[in-house]
């Protein structure tokens, strides 16, 4: 028996092939969605409601093969990359265990895949990092939690590179003048002493806390107290 984990590569069928009991593989996400290398920064991406783990036998296509055994999770409100990282795998874990004890019972069963339903999670591309002030705010903050803790959404401000480590997507009229409410996405539309908040597509963005190029992440009030805004002021 050969077990997998996290490898992310095809194996060639004379490996498939060698075990007696053959290849299996632990995926962390609900297969056939979620085929490829990044599926759990996708899935939050995406908006994704759920995701799980899925113990499959390999095939010569890429997380294509039977599957084993399948457990489903929430993802939380709020959750980021790292947090639910650490939940699958300790819940891909356990569903392993249990998988290779139905196999050297030969009772282990064999679920083929709907290919039409495949969806993938390709690698994560430069482009993905960085922030589109133009798309809506919750699409912002799910791209900064899927990010979370690396590589990190990151923006331009001041001429620096800075990362967003965490938002929250508010009304975009929420105690606005009218003159803010007019301003273009990308653009700081409310400063408090805790908090900035960014003019999105759709929404804003309330900015809690970050980490400028070189430095460790900090709340957003203690970066405003050394790098005053204000509103008006253009990030991307």
């Amino acid at each position: 028996m050969l077990v997998n984990v996290a490898y992310g590569m095809k194996l060639p069928p004379e490996i498939l092939e060698y075990p007696p009991l053959g290849c299996i593989n632990l995926h962390p996400s609900l297969l056939p969605a979620y085929r490829g290398a990044d599926p759990i920064r996708r899935a939050i991406m995406a908006g994704e409601e759920e995701t799980g783990v899925t113990v499959i036998f390999m095939a010569e296509e890429l997380d294509a093969g039977e599957i084993i055994l399948q457990e489903t999770t929430r993802i939380a409100a709020g959750e980021t990359h790292g947090s639910l990282q650490q939940r699958l795998a300790r819940q891909g874990a356990e569903l392993l265990i249990s998988a290779l004890k139905l196999l050297a019972q030969g009772q282990a069963p064999r679920h083929p895949q709907d290919g039409e339903k495949a969806t993938y999670a390709p690698p994560l591309t430069a482009e993905d990092e960085r922030i589109d002030w133009s798309r809506p705010a919750e699409e912002i903050d799910r791209q900064i939690r899927g990010l979370e803790p690396s590589p990190g959404a990151y923006t331009w401000l001041q001429g620096k590179r800075i990362k967003l480590r965490k938002g929250v997507p508010a009304e975009p009229t929420a105690g606005l003048s009218g003159a803010a409410r007019d301003l273009l996405p990308g653009t700081v539309c409310r400063v408090d002493r805790h908090s900035f908040s960014v003019v999105t597509g759709q929404g804003c963005l309330q900015v809690l806390e970050l980490q400028p190029a070189g430095k460790k992440r900090m709340d957003a009030g203690d970066f405003l107290r050394g790098y005053p805004l204000k509103v008006g002021e253009k990030l991307g």
